[in-house]
């Protein structure tokens, strides 16, 4: 079983990392710790795509729960009461990730083992040592402040 902290992603960050993975209406989208389920809405919401969020903790489940049936997003979100490893990974098109380094480390077997090539994998501020990104995008939620500042990594398995 592996935790992370729930750090919420803040919701321009989730759209600017959506936009980035190009995710297109239809694809399928995963969230591997889901938390409030922000990113699973957006992308279902604004982007079209079928979104499932993969979820630990109990409470951040049903409050995903209730944000999905406010929206009344049940035919295009699901999120799944479980370990990340549990779960087969293998439809996504993207899969978005905010987790530690260390915790990229972990799961970066799994990423490698089941996302079929072209599958895009996003990542905020954290990177996948050993993996290459297509892309590295330096992102200033508020540029009149100047911070904070995002990284934002684009991965594309081969």
């Amino acid at each position: 079983m592996f935790i992370a902290p729930f750090v919420a992603t803040p919701m321009p960050v989730v759209r600017r990392m959506l936009e980035l993975a190009q995710l297109k209406p239809g694809e399928i989208f995963y969230d591997l710790g889901a938390g409030d389920g922000r990113t699973i809405i957006m992308a279902a919401r604004d982007f079209g795509a079928q979104a499932v969020g993969i979820e630990l903790r109990e409470d951040l489940v049903k409050k995903a729960l209730n944000s999905i049936q406010e929206f009344r997003l049940q035919d295009k979100v699901k999120i799944l009461h479980s370990d990340l490893f549990d779960v087969d990974l293998s439809q996504a098109d993207v899969v978005f990730l905010y987790l530690t380094t260390s915790a990229n480390e972990k799961v970066k077997p799994k990423l490698e083992a089941e996302l079929k090539p072209g599958t895009r994998v996003v990542s905020h501020d954290y990177e996948i040592v050993g993996w290459r990104p297509a892309k590295v995008d330096n992102f200033c939620e508020n540029p009149k402040l100047g911070y904070p500042s995002h990284t934002i990594y684009l991965y594309r398995k081969e």
